[in-house]
């Protein structure tokens, strides 16, 4: 078992491989005239279920394994339940092993990233650019070609099918 020092210099440096990576998404400016999504937290509560509300505000984590999007195979877009901006592309999606949807690379300007110090150990949360609802956590365990592993939650996430 890890000591509490070595874990956390991992963690460190996973982070920083995975900010030096390049295909991180950091805070785009927005234009004056850029549609953002803000509501109360009594209209959050009303507008998602329980379990959205405590992903995507309340930073929580589904249990793994329990999405129905785990198994999504179609080609779509996978988007935010929070205010539906597209998010990522099914062609993007592989199946990682760890019980939630993961994705080696979000759709262009989607994602904003932050520092996530929760539990006692230091990892990258991603966030929907529009509404700032948490969706899940980056790493850089991934497969090629960025190396990323985008560990979503499911409930988080909506999914479109390609029309064509």
């Amino acid at each position: 078992m890890l000591t509490r020092r070595v874990a956390m210099s991992r963690a460190v440096r996973s982070a920083a491989a995975i900010a030096s990576a390049g295909f991180l998404q950091v805070p785009v400016a927005r234009s004056a005239g850029e549609e953002r999504v803000v509501h109360s937290d009594a209209e959050w509560r009303a507008l998602l279920t329980a379990e959205q509300y405590a992903v995507l505000r309340k930073e929580g984590t589904e249990r793994p394994f329990t999405s129905p999007l785990l198994h999504e195979e179609r080609r779509g877009t996978f988007a935010c339940a929070g205010c539906g901006l597209p998010l990522f592309s099914s062609s993007t999606k592989f199946d990682s092993g760890t019980g939630w949807p993961s994705f080696w690379a979000p759709l262009d300007g989607a994602v904003n990233i932050k520092e996530d110090r929760s539990f006692m150990m230091i990892r990258t949360a991603v966030e929907c650019r529009r509404c700032d609802g948490h969706l899940g956590h980056v790493f850089d365990d991934g497969p090629k070609p960025t190396g990323l592993r985008y560990c979503m939650n499911g409930v988080a996430l909506t999914f479109n099918p390609a029309t064509a």
